[in-house]
């Protein structure tokens, strides 16, 4: 746990730099170029198939009764929207997690190494190809969870506890790879995954939790006022490149010093490349 909050310290300190700043700019940039175009294409399309998807099977009267009995009966019009942003968010978010790992984490690790750690070897056993599978894989995998568990949305807090780990895990998973990609060999990578699953699943699991805060906020102002959303999915953009910076940096320092001190355990043991 001391590691974690040190780790969440040196990034918190490194993220309000001007360059860290800056960079958040460019998933912001990536995103919004193709969000901009899907969104204009296909977000009335996508409304169109969930309304015709709730009448087809009659959901309507069901996630009426449901609202009703929750005392939400006046928001019984805005479920097919809701349903169709929250099928949007997880792909609008991973987007931005694919594109950090592509374009921020390579310049954040230099930012870190040189900075903090400029006498630890690098014996690059991660790869630019490397990253975008590990992306693309988990990326595909968290989709299928988040849609198979989209009816906990129902129960609200369970819903949130289980996203969040989910989360946790897919972001743990890319994140890790990225941060010890010019650093550690295979064989480091995955023994230091083993030891340290419990810090690098936490700092997932928070990052998550506080990533899906631009997406509330998103949700909730764009079922008020239709008229906003454009603005508020690039406000949310935005606020998903600066935490997901924080992210990058969290991990980075955390898995750098878990690195430190592997080889300082074992001086004399060659990590082969693998």
């Amino acid at each position: 746990m001391r590691a974690v909050l040190n780790a969440y310290g040196r990034a918190l300190r490194a993220q309000f730099g001007r360059k860290m700043l800056l960079m958040s700019v460019v998933p912001l940039l990536m995103s919004v170029v193709l969000w901009g175009a899907l969104l204009f294409f296909f977000m009335q399309p996508l409304i169109d198939a969930v309304q015709t998807l709730f009448l087809d099977h009659g959901w309507f009267q069901a996630s009426g009764g449901v609202m009703r009995s929750l005392g939400l009966g006046m928001l019984t019009s805005l479920v097919v929207p809701f349903v169709a942003m929250l099928l949007l968010l997880p792909l609008m978010i991973c987007t931005s997690l694919l594109f950090m790992g592509v374009a921020a984490m390579p310049a954040i690790g230099r930012h870190v190494g040189l900075r903090a750690y400029p006498d630890l070897e690098k014996k690059h056993g991660g790869s630019l190809a490397g990253s975008v599978v590990v992306n693309l894989v988990g990326v595909l995998v968290f989709c299928v969870l988040w849609l198979l568990t989209l009816p906990l949305y129902f129960v609200a807090p369970l819903a949130l506890l289980v996203h969040a780990l989910l989360w946790g895990a897919l972001t743990s998973r890319v994140m890790t790879y990225d941060a010890l990609a010019d650093y550690a060999t295979r064989h480091e990578r995955e023994l230091l995954r083993q030891r340290h699953w419990r810090g690098l699943l936490l700092i997932g699991t928070v990052s998550g939790a506080a990533g899906a805060l631009p997406g509330i906020a998103w949700i909730g102002g764009a079922l008020l006022s239709v008229v906003l959303f454009p603005l508020l999915a690039l406000l949310s953009l935005w606020l998903y490149g600066v935490i997901f910076i924080f992210t990058g940096l969290w991990f980075q320092y955390y898995c750098l010093h878990a690195l430190t001190l592997l080889r300082a355990e074992n001086p004399d043991v060659v990590f082969l490349r693998k």
